[in-house]
């Protein structure tokens, strides 16, 4: 971690060079990168009143596509408050790191993805109003209870393997271990071990079938109170068209705790549904998704039962501009207290490219969130609409060769 920072602090004092000179004899692939700068205004109810800020933020990607295929991605900034006591400030990093293996007994990935953020996640996988949404997207919330100033630290490590048993049958096996963290102490700190074995079987050239099993554990820095929790789904996959496919998959879940958590050992249910279309122009997707996890991070709730729902639609307008808007609901209930917590979100975003390198975009985003649980005072109650507009530099990406 103390290496990561210190290159990203380095990354912000110069512009990334021109990738030239001994780097193409020595390896193989792409390099690319973005400078943005944006700007966007708050509105929240309540006393958290209205806000404007302001940032830049660069992104660096380098993807190598041999047998073993390497990608890199580092995403970072520092955002500025113009105006208003609401308004997001400060330094916020972002690294991805992926490594995959082939061979002839199947396919290995490696994967490592930290992040430091002045907030916790509302909108993007950035947690910045207005910065680092994914392509396409205005944002989706990230946490189902959203926050505002609270930094946190997150990073997930993951380990998956994939191998084809014979030409209808495949076997995947994965893992993660993650850790959250907040600096100011005001949330709930995380450890978290996930792996899950999973058999599908192709059916046809349009259906095929899945079972998983999967598998639990979250603890607490600082406490002897844990949770766990299992699974077993049967999934279905049906692809009804070049444009259009479908999934779902559903099983018990079952939710013990350790002594003294006061979680009840109960069984619930856990469910998945997706759909995607796509066309020449034009991209949608619906999902919705169900179960028990180990904590909402911005409370001391210890488990809590997740439902929500998203969906997102995209449009290429011509060869210069992009649309979008996207959608949702989020229902959190605690496993320990009674009370339950809402939040809807809408969002709409419109990009256009000026000539080869430069590009601008707009987005417009509305939550709205109420409880009847208590919540931290930073919690956002009520509605709040954030407004941006952005401005990046984009060139083409270097390529090298052995």
């Amino acid at each position: 971690m103390a290496i990561f920072f210190i290159i990203s602090a380095s990354a912000r004092a110069q512009v990334v060079p021109a990738a030239t000179g001994p780097i193409g004899p020595l390896v193989s692939g792409s390099l690319h990168y973005s400078l943005n700068y944006t700007q966007t205004a708050q509105f929240y109810s309540g006393t958290q009143g209205a806000s404007q800020s302001c940032g830049t933020t660069g992104e660096l990607t380098f993807i190598t596509a041999k047998a073993h295929p390497l990608a890199v991605t580092y995403s970072g900034g520092d955002m500025w408050t113009i105006s208003g006591a609401g308004g997001e400030s400060g330094v916020y990093q972002h690294l991805m790191v992926s490594q995959g293996f082939s061979g002839r007994f199947g396919a290995f990935n490696l994967n490592d993805n930290v992040s430091y953020m002045p907030q916790a996640p509302t909108i993007g996988f950035s947690g910045i109003p207005g910065v680092g949404t994914l392509p396409g997207e205005p944002g989706a919330p990230a946490q189902p209870i959203l926050t505002l100033n609270t930094r946190s630290v997150n990073n997930m490590t993951g380990a998956s393997f994939s191998h084809s048993l014979n030409h209808a049958t495949s076997l995947s096996i994965s893992s993660g271990y993650g850790i959250l963290r907040f600096p100011d102490s005001n949330g709930l700190e995380t450890n978290s071990l996930q792996v899950g074995p999973q058999l599908t079987r192709r059916l046809n050239a349009l259906n095929s079938i899945s079972g998983q099993y999967s598998f639990s554990r979250f603890s607490y820095p600082g406490s002897t109170i844990s949770m766990g929790t299992q699974s077993a789904e049967f999934g279905y996959m049906r692809t009804w068209s070049r444009r259009l496919n479908t999934s779902i998959s559903a099983g018990p879940q079952w939710v013990s705790g350790s002594a003294g958590s006061n979680i009840p050992s109960s069984t619930n249910l856990t469910m998945s549904a997706n759909m995607a279309y796509a066309a020449r122009s034009m991209t949608a997707t619906l999902s919705y998704m169900q179960g028990s996890s180990g904590g909402a991070g911005v409370t001391n709730q210890v488990g809590v039962q997740n439902k929500d729902v998203n969906a997102a639609l995209s449009r290429q307008q011509g060869k210069n501009l992009s649309l979008s808007v996207t959608g949702g609901y989020m229902r959190t209930q605690g496993l320990q207290q009674a009370g339950v917590t809402n939040g809807m979100f809408a969002g709409a975003s419109a990009s256009r490219r000026w000539g080869r390198y430069i590009s601008s975009s707009v987005n417009y985003t509305a939550t709205q969130q109420s409880s009847s649980s208590a919540l931290p005072a930073n919690a956002i109650s009520g509605l709040s609409q954030v407004v941006g507009f952005s401005i990046g530099f984009s060139p083409r990406e270097m390529r090298f060769r052995k």
